[in-house]
């Protein structure tokens, strides 16, 4: 799972399946269900941490073979969950359509920012997430819409449901091409910046306390460049963990457990990972 994730950590899933359509996916889940066989969706892996053991189930990959993006209408974005977020910014930008800047740069897919409710500089997928297409746990298709998706800070009704996300439908406004063209490189200027982008990672380690930052608590703690093995607090931003090279599972927990534990005792405040960890 260490080539299926952007952490670059994790050993063999029990079986991997790339279907290329919704019929397939629903084909994967119901032989996995008369099969006995545990399943798990994945996108491009950006928000998960694998156990070196690896992962008794069969790992559903949606990738390129099922990465559509295109409009529906005027102002509305379908995207299949394998899509990369970063196509359906683009092509917000090719027509105009403002209200998914703040995604530019999140290396994420559709489907795992809408499971998330994935969010960057005062923006958050639940601003232009209206619906999603998934597949049941039966294995068959459906639908969430509007508040039925419980969308809430990186959280959604899927991290509950066990359905699998494979369309989102987003909802955008007209704007100035060159204004958005802006917003985008300004706001992937800073993320390359300030974010280690150089090293393997999950993204944002923590997720935000409320009334603070996990990453400036982590710093006021002295913890930036503490490591575990290959896992290091970045030293650029102290929210993120990186793979320094040959990290594993058990190197980000610990190093993730020390920051936690410290922060608890010098801060008092509670750190909780915003990255799934799954075996």
């Amino acid at each position: 799972m260490a080539e299926h994730t952007t952490f670059k950590i994790g050993g063999p899933a029990r079986l991997i399946a790339e279907p290329k359509s919704e019929d397939e996916i629903a084909a994967v889940v119901k032989k996995c269900n008369e099969l006995g066989v545990r399943y798990m969706a994945i996108g491009n892996g950006s928000n998960l941490l694998v156990s070196d053991e690896g992962i008794d189930a069969c790992v559903i990959l949606l990738g390129k073979e099922f990465a559509d993006v295109r409009l529906i209408d005027d102002t509305t974005i379908f995207a299949q969950s394998g899509a990369q977020l970063i196509k359906a910014c683009r092509l917000a930008l090719d027509n105009s359509l403002t209200g998914l800047e703040f995604a530019y740069g999140i290396p994420g897919s559709c489907g795992g920012a809408a499971f998330m409710n994935a969010g960057a500089y005062g923006g958050e997928m639940k601003d232009v997430l209206y619906k999603c297409d998934h597949i049941t746990n039966s294995g068959d298709k459906s639908c969430l819409e509007g508040e039925d998706l419980k969308l809430s800070y990186r959280h959604s009704a899927y991290y509950d449901n066990g359905c699998i996300i494979t369309g989102l439908y987003l909802k955008l406004k007209k704007g100035d091409r060159d204004e958005i063209r802006a917003k985008m490189d300004d706001l992937l200027s800073r993320r390359k910046d300030k974010q280690p982008l150089e090293y393997p990672s999950a993204g944002s380690t923590f997720k935000r306390p409320e009334g603070y930052f996990a990453g400036a608590l982590i710093e006021e703690c002295n913890l930036k460049g503490a490591s575990v093995g290959g896992a290091q607090v970045s030293t650029k931003h102290a929210g993120f963990v990186i793979n320094t090279g040959g990290a594993t599972c058990k190197d980000v927990l610990d190093l993730c457990k020390k920051v936690s534990d410290t922060v608890q005792n010098e801060k008092g405040v509670k750190l909780e990972m915003e990255i799934r960890v799954t075996k």
